[in-house]
């Protein structure tokens, strides 16, 4: 590591050297983002989780390009052609695009047009002709005619020659980044449909005759059109140039081809050997140049959609992890099914199965009344006071039976909330489910995971991949290590903020805290299950392969509530309970007495109690701690009121106001379930007064939202909401957002429930798509959310596979 990396990153971030330096310091010695975070402030400057993932992700790319330096230089060292000012060049570029164009003529390749002439010994022609454009080439090309060389007549001597010019030109690393940078800001990205595809390709119908710059496409476009063009449907087309040029327009060279000439002197002065110069940097731009800067912007423009789609799914998965939490409330789990009935499972405060049972209130057997009777039983038996109904197929229906129970039993107070069903299926059928659950059918288990979801979604979510909970655009198309990368991050810094009850975690949340891999977590568990609760922190140690290191970064992540010692259930890391104890012994008071006591805590001064180990930072986080002890981040739990006798799509009128709960943020907006069992879509355009860039800095998945009806279309299933409660209805929202969406959310990807990973799709609630349990067949999406599926040409595979 050098210390120019250190100070490129400090320069990108914002902060000081000596903070990167720390920071550095401490991964490579294993310490995880959210421990230097938390515990390690003095060292980094206060370097916050997000500033340390960036770093880092830049130090990864950063390490990744000295890789590739050290073998550039070896490859061209061991050609004998390294000199101290290509060696100088090389230590100096500064991204993995420059690297590659200083490499590039020195790269391995098969033998070129250019490399068979300058072994016919043409290259003295190429110079001369480029050096002095007075020579006649004709002529100077006759000197070089060489039968046994090759060489048969002038003509191919000036072939060769030109051979060689345009492999300099296409290979000059200056030239290039500055004709790829040129092209980024004035191209543009041009799709058509395929001869014939109009039909089958309906559903990229916006990209049939489309052209957008680079440099304001959307990440969802982008991916939209690719995902075209792999499927068959669009031809793209990477235009250098804002604009076409229209028929009888000038013909002349291009300004890209006037830089090379520029690059090289080659000028038109009516010199002998100037028109065929000219015609040697038109033939490198159109046939070397051009297309390999297309390439190369392809990849761009794919980096960066990518990148953002793996921020949006990211952002949606923080928010869906950091979910409200229902808490220690018995709860009943209903997973919908028809013919294959509901299947139900009530879990105990603590998330212990207590009961489960099929009913079949829905056809073919339609025992309605006996499915209520047993629903109110199972309720008034176990205590139940929350009911999760899962959005999948028959949601709507089981819906009305939770509506049904309610109504005929108001003495239980039971309070029913739609529970998302993303990955509940990946849940069901793994390893982990079959040793949570061993005498639990396959087909229970989802409607246990959907009443522990709404318990605790934290800690039930983590039992799956991130990757097969919906909340992404394109995941499918994305690769898969970045992804899973970055998911990765996001889990491990929701688990760490929120904190584990190390006697209740399981294996897979311990998995997620900081410092414990998947062998310590069964480790852990084993041991619980072996001697019992632990009593506190320091008990840890008695775990099996539990070291320091591993001690160090997990314990103040780990609560132990009604321990032997009251810090333990605090965030409070366990190296510092002694500058707690310099505060008891200031106030001359019992922890009891301190833990809770605001006014006390904030009548002390942090800066008493500072030493050489913990400084400020830690102080005032321990005294903070100390007032509200073990306190969640996450939000208070409330449900949406959602309106009497508005059940269906058609109860729906223009200007009605009504309660509901966001399920997921788009690029182009938000859906919001307003208890008709089809989401509604509030479009990025109809979010505030101002202009909203990010429908995430307006709402989250899982906020309770007002939200207006402006539009109504019962048959396509699509709702039309506005937060602007003032908008007048009918008045449908503005589309001129400048790639936030088209029409109806058109042109995005998805980003909603309808683009996830699960294997086997059914139809969820208002058509949305989802995994399966029993193979009840797939259905197409419809609704607000596959409209913007149809029109990005998303839906294909989402339904009707």
């Amino acid at each position: 590591m050098t210390t120019s990396v250190h100070q490129r990153i400090a320069d990108e971030l914002g902060v000081a050297e000596r903070q990167v330096r720390a920071a550095v310091d401490l991964l490579d010695g294993g310490a995880t983002v959210p421990f230097i975070a938390r515990y390690r402030k003095e060292a980094t400057g206060m370097l916050d989780d997000a500033q340390l993932r960036a770093l880092e992700e830049r130090l990864r790319y950063l390490r990744e390009l000295d890789e590739r330096r050290a073998a550039v230089l070896e490859s061209i060292r061991s050609q004998g052609k390294l000199d101290e000012a290509l060696e100088a060049q090389i230590m100096a570029a500064d991204s993995k695009a420059r690297l590659e164009d200083i490499y590039l003529p020195y790269k391995p390749k098969r033998r070129t047009r250019a490399q068979i002439a300058r072994e016919a010994g043409l290259e003295p022609l190429a110079d001369q002709l480029l050096a002095d454009p007075t020579l006649d080439p004709r002529a100077t090309a006759a000197g070089f005619v060489a039968e046994d060389r090759g060489v048969a007549d002038p003509t191919a001597a000036l072939d060769g020659a030109r051979a060689i010019l345009v492999e300099r030109f296409a290979e000059d690393a200056d030239l290039i980044g500055s004709l790829r940078e040129q092209m980024w800001t004035r191209g543009r990205l041009v799709a058509r449909v395929r001869d014939g595809q109009e039909q089958a390709g309906a559903k990229f119908a916006d990209y049939f005759d489309f052209s957008e710059p680079y440099t304001k496409l959307p990440s969802h476009r982008i991916l939209a059109m690719f995902r075209g063009e792999k499927e068959g449907m669009l031809d793209l087309t990477l235009d250098p140039e804002e604009a076409p040029v229209e028929e009888g327009g000038p013909v002349g060279p291009t300004r890209y081809e006037t830089e090379i000439a520029a690059r090289f002197d080659v000028a038109d002065q009516g010199r002998p050997a100037d028109r065929w110069l000219s015609d040697t940097v038109r033939w490198a731009w159109r046939t070397r140049i051009l297309i390999h800067l297309a390439a190369d912007l392809r990849m761009r423009l794919w980096q960066a959609a990518e990148e953002e789609a793996v921020r949006v799914f990211a952002a949606n998965l923080r928010d869906l992890l950091l979910a409200a939490p229902a808490g220690t409330r018995p709860t009943m789990g209903l997973d919908p099914g028809l013919r294959t009935g509901v299947k139900v499972a009530v879990v105990d405060a603590t998330g212990k199965v207590v009961a489960t049972e099929t009913i079949y209130p829905h056809e073919p057997r339609r025992q309605w009344d006996q499915s209520v009777d047993t629903l109110a039983r199972l309720a008034r038996v176990h205590g139940v006071e929350l009911v999760a109904i899962g959005n999948g197929t028959a949601s709507r229906e089981t819906d009305k039976l939770a509506v049904d129970l309610i109504r005929l039993h108001p003495d239980l107070n039971l309070t029913k909330v739609m529970v998302s069903e993303a990955g509940a299926s990946v849940y069901s059928a793994s390893a982990y489910a079959s040793q949570e659950l061993p005498g639990l059918d396959v087909s229970l288990r989802g409607a246990v995971s959907i009443a522990r979801r709404l318990q605790d979604p934290l800690a039930e979510l983590v039992k799956i991949d991130p990757r097969s909970i919906g909340v992404g655009q394109y995941q499918h198309d994305l690769a898969e290590n970045k992804l899973s990368r970055s998911l990765d991050a996001v889990v491990e810094d929701c688990v760490n903020a929120v904190g584990v009850d190390v006697n209740t975690a399981s294996a897979p949340l311990l998995t997620r805290v900081s410092g414990i891999s998947a062998g310590l977590a069964e480790n852990i568990v084993l041991h619980r299950d072996a001697n019992g609760p632990f009593r506190s922190r320091r008990a840890l140690k008695d775990v099996p392969r539990l070291g320091p290191k591993a001690f160090e970064q997990c314990a103040g992540f780990l609560r132990i509530p009604g321990g032997d010692d009251p810090l333990d259930a605090s965030s409070v890391h366990p190296e510092a309970y002694p500058v707690v104890r310099r505060i008891l012994a200031s106030t001359g008071g019992e922890l009891s007495g301190l833990i809770g006591k605001s006014t006390l805590l904030k009548a002390l001064r942090p800066t008493d109690f500072v030493d050489d180990t913990f400084g400020l930072p830690t102080v005032t986080d321990i005294i903070g701690e100390l007032e509200k002890p073990g306190r969640d981040p996450r939000p208070a739990f409330r449900t949406a009121a959602f309106a009497d006798g508005v059940e269906k799509i058609s109860d729906l009128t223009p200007g009605m106001l009504l309660e509901g709960v966001v399920t997921n943020v788009a690029a182009f907006g938000a859906f919001v379930d307003v208890g008709v069992h089809q989401d509604g879509l509030v479009h990025v355009s109809a979010m505030s007064k101002t202009f909203v860039k990010d429908p995430r800095d307006v709402v989250k998945p899982g906020d309770v939202v007002r939200v207006k009806v402006l539009d109504v279309d019962v048959p396509r299933k699509r709702i039309s909401l506005t937060l602007r409660l003032d908008d007048e209805a009918d008045a449908r929202p503005q589309r001129g957002d400048g790639g936030a969406g088209r029409a109806a959310g058109g042109g995005s990807g998805g980003g909603g429930r309808g683009d996830r990973g699960d294997a086997d799709r059914r139809t969820s609630r208002g058509g949305q798509p989802r995994q399966g349990r029993g193979g009840s067949g797939t259905a197409a999406p419809t609704g607000a959310m596959a409209d913007a599926l149809r029109r990005a040409g998303l839906d294909k595979g989402l339904g009707g596979r």
